[in-house]
């Protein structure tokens, strides 16, 4: 990554330390109606604080607990792959996450590059999720979000999505989409799960932070998503991740909220556990902040383009319908996945998306503290693409792309630089199937798919399915829409 202070090749010293000049080929604006989705906006969503036991919010009655088992050898484990750990954890705490799917500037909300001071009770971080929202506020936009004298001529009306779902397929993913997004009320059984965890957790760590990240709150998920969780914990240098979820394993056992927990001892050991009453499952880890960090750089992308989370979605739904979306059994989970497409629409002659991380390096440096990672992806300003493509056409090219273009054996998808890398170049890459690069840490995030045969299964997927639609145009014929929809509209 590219320190605070350093510009990226090409590309022009910052003037006034807050966000880059924004390159002559990208237009990061948008009016102010583009983000409009069909469903609730997210008017409704509470702001929750990070503070001390004592005088964490009160909405929630207290909850009653079982005494607390003796500690016990006999904890239900099984092994899976999953991404490696990473011990960073902050040194500051964090006092408030807000629940705005809006990644972009607000009032009054200065950008900060510096921690906040240890006295300091009131940082406002911003949070987001993934309920639709109506609109954003475009009357104080960041200093580099005004068009480009050159900038390319759009459509008037291509701020809904509508206008790409003009024809049948198109249609069909929006439908889709419309039904199977993530729900305001879906969010907030997850954060008030959150906030009395939260609660309980700081009992037995008093300085424990306890963050939900990916799918959730980046945008992309659905009504039948699981919640991730992240438990960031102070006071310790590197907390043995084992050790800390087998104390957590006997703490939630007494929890009356909570059931069928089990600890899941991998390269990033968890904690999975549900929500009693209902199928909301979860999974926790320690100190992984990498994810917190890659919530919020897939956020700034799922709301860049109205297009971006209504393909992504659909291209998830059609995975797990092949049996290809599910590192555990050797196939693609669903972050490499999102960054495939996002590949994919940066890579087109007519680029959809740019390299946020290239462009906004200051917004997105790993160095960078983490309770300010999700103030400082508020300051992306939108982006305007050329490529107007409707949905139906996206689609069929994503599938398209794989099956004949991207070159599996000798290329390296990279979404930090918006290039396929060359295989070759690097030797952590040979002799690997699927090579995907987690824009954070640089290492593959695709390594579940190990296996000759697996990785077949997944070319022929994409070959199949792109022959399929490109004669049919019609989403049925890949994947059956109206049984997803029922069974997204049974959760409960």
């Amino acid at each position: 990554m590219f320190p605070r202070s350093a510009a990226p090749s090409g590309r022009p010293v910052y003037t006034n330390g807050l966000s880059p000049s924004v390159p002559r080929h990208l237009h990061h604006q948008r009016p102010a109606a583009s983000n409009r989705f069909h469903g609730p906006g997210p008017d409704s969503l509470p702001t929750y604080e990070w503070k001390p036991t004592s005088a964490l919010s009160p909405a929630l009655p207290p909850v009653p607990r079982r005494p607390l088992p003796p500690p016990s050898l006999h904890i239900r484990t099984m092994e899976n792959g999953r991404k490696r750990p990473n011990d960073e954890y902050s040194l500051h705490a964090m006092k408030r996450q807000r629940l705005d799917p809006s990644p972009h500037p607000q009032r009054n909300i200065p950008f900060i590059q510096t921690p906040p001071p240890l006295d300091n009770h009131d940082q406002e971080v911003a949070g987001t999720s993934g309920v639709p929202h109506t609109s954003f506020d475009l009357s104080h936009p960041s200093p580099h979000s005004q068009p480009h004298p050159h900038a390319p001529a759009v459509p008037a009306n291509s701020n809904t999505l509508q206008f790409y779902a003009k024809d049948k397929l198109s249609s069909q993913m929006v439908e889709l989409f419309e039904a199977c997004q993530q729900q305001d009320s879906d969010l907030l059984r997850k954060e008030r799960c959150r906030i009395q965890l939260q609660r309980d957790i700081q009992s037995i760590f008093p300085a424990a932070r306890l963050y939900l990240t990916g799918s959730s709150m980046n945008g992309l998920g659905c009504r039948s998503s699981d919640a991730d969780m992240c438990l960031v914990l102070k006071g310790f240098r590197r907390p043995d991740p084992i050790y800390i979820l087998s104390v957590l394993h006997r703490l939630f056992n007494s929890l009356s909220y909570i059931g069928r927990t089990q600890l899941i001892r991998a390269k990033v050991p968890i904690l999975r556990f549900r929500e009693k009453g209902s199928d909301l499952e979860f999974d926790l880890n320690i100190n992984n902040t990498v994810g917190i960090r890659n919530t919020f750089l897939l956020k700034s992308y799922a709301y860049a383009d109205l297009r971006i989370r209504p393909l992504i979605l659909v291209i998830k739904k059609w995975a797990r319908h092949k049996h290809i979306n599910d590192a555990s059994k050797g196939t693609l989970s669903s972050y490499t996945l999102v960054l495939m497409v996002l590949h994919y629409l940066q890579t087109l002659n007519e680029p959809v998306l740019p390299s946020l991380q290239k462009d906004y390096p200051e917004c997105f440096s790993a160095l960078m503290e983490i309770d300010m990672v999700p103030e400082a992806s508020r300051h992306i300003p939108p982006y305007i693409s050329p490529n107007q493509s409707s949905l139906g056409d996206l689609l069929l090219g994503f599938l398209k792309y794989y099956t004949t273009n991207f070159r599996w054996d000798q290329q390296v998808i990279c979404v930090r630089e918006a290039k396929a890398l060359p295989k070759a170049s690097f030797k952590e890459w040979r002799g690997k199937y699927i090579c995907v690069e987690e824009p954070f840490e640089r290492n593959n995030v695709a390594r579940a798919v190990h296996e000759k045969d697996k990785f077949e299964s997944i070319k022929a997927q994409f070959a199949q399915s792109y022959q399929i639609l490109r004669e049919r145009k019609d989403l049925n014929s890949i994947l059956p829409v109206r049984a997803i929809i029922n069974k997204e509209s049974s959760r409960t």
